[in-house]
């Protein structure tokens, strides 16, 4: 038997009961335990083969003698302490996939908000102004994706039979992908190329070396005055500095922020007081089904660590 330990902190606090209960309905043959406090944490992972969580530290690592899987709640795994748990032969996995669903119909959100005008809709609502505005149509305009990922792929799905024109970016052009055109995102050339004919700029991609400050004062240069920034991705991508003087200069029309660099924005950012940018609090990916979802792959991967298959979403 595999004991299964859930550790008490949530994505932004949330969705660890039903997460514990989730794995509980799959893992019958096996015991799912939930940690609710720092001591629970330790004793119960003293135990576990598999420990399942937002991040794990070095302490609580040391603690986890029989330790075979840490399963990540989070796509992302740089917090992690890496190197720790692989000189402990300890295999990470992500959650990878599961975000794709809910961040693809929040981007389709912001994406109609701006081509519909309904943000100035809203704010004649407040001040109670009846006065008519014209909105635009999505029907042939160019949406590009920077990020050819789970989210990406699921952005693009949900846009078909709007009648627009889609272009990737991604680190491995050759890859190809699911919209009309790709290029390569250490392509400078070719993705401002794409930048410049780009209505609806969606970042999907990984903050990495090649993408930290990828949006910057000279993409903003070439971005037309109509275009719109839609960020799901992460809040380095972007030059803050660089969107905020954008924004001022009415060189683009406006900005979709789910991720911010800083995060959260300190209360005196300008960024909250444009009312052509709209900013959520990072909840794009979260939904009651996210518990699920990764539920199905936890599980599935303690069933594999029995039967010695290979780990879905294995990172190390």
């Amino acid at each position: 038997m595999t004991d299964v330990a859930v550790l008490r902190k949530g994505t932004h606090g949330l969705g660890m009961e039903e997460y514990a209960d989730a794995l509980r309905d799959r893992l019958t043959g096996h015991e799912v335990s939930l940690a609710r406090t720092p001591g629970e944490e330790r004793e119960l992972a003293a135990e576990a083969s598999v420990v399942t969580g937002v991040g794990i530290d070095e302490g609580l690592l040391a603690a986890a003698g029989d330790l075979e899987l840490f399963a990540c709640a989070y796509a992302g795994y740089g917090h992690l302490p890496m190197d720790a748990l692989r000189e402990r032969g300890v295999a990470v996995t992500n959650a990878a996939g599961i975000h794709a669903p809910s961040i693809a119909e929040q981007v389709l959100g912001y994406v109609l908000t701006f081509a519909r005008d309904l943000h100035e809709g809203w704010r004649r609502q407040r001040n109670r102004e009846y006065r008519h505005y014209q909105g635009r149509e999505l029907g042939g305009s160019t949406v590009t994706v920077v990020g050819m990922g789970a989210i990406g792929h699921a952005v693009v799905e949900r846009l078909q039979g709007f009648g627009v024109n889609t272009v990737g970016i991604r680190y491995t052009p050759e890859k190809g992908g699911p919209t009309d055109e790709v290029v390569g995102v250490r392509d400078d050339e070719a993705v401002h190329d794409a930048l410049a004919q780009t209505d609806y700029l969606v970042l999907a991609t990984p903050l990495t070396d090649a993408t930290r400050g990828l949006i910057d004062e000279a993409a903003f240069h070439t971005l037309p005055p109509e275009s719109v920034l839609v960020n799901v991705a992460r809040g380095g991508v972007v030059d803050t500095d660089a969107l905020v003087h954008a924004v001022r200069k009415q060189s683009i029309r406006g900005a979709a922020l789910d991720v911010t660099d800083p995060e959260p924005l300190p209360e005196d950012h300008p960024l909250w007081n444009f009312e052509n940018v709209l900013l959520t609090p990072h909840n794009a990916g979260h939904t009651p089904e996210h518990w699920d979802r990764l539920a199905n792959i936890v599980a599935g991967n303690v069933q594999r660590l029995d039967t010695g298959d290979p780990l879905e979403n294995r990172v190390d």
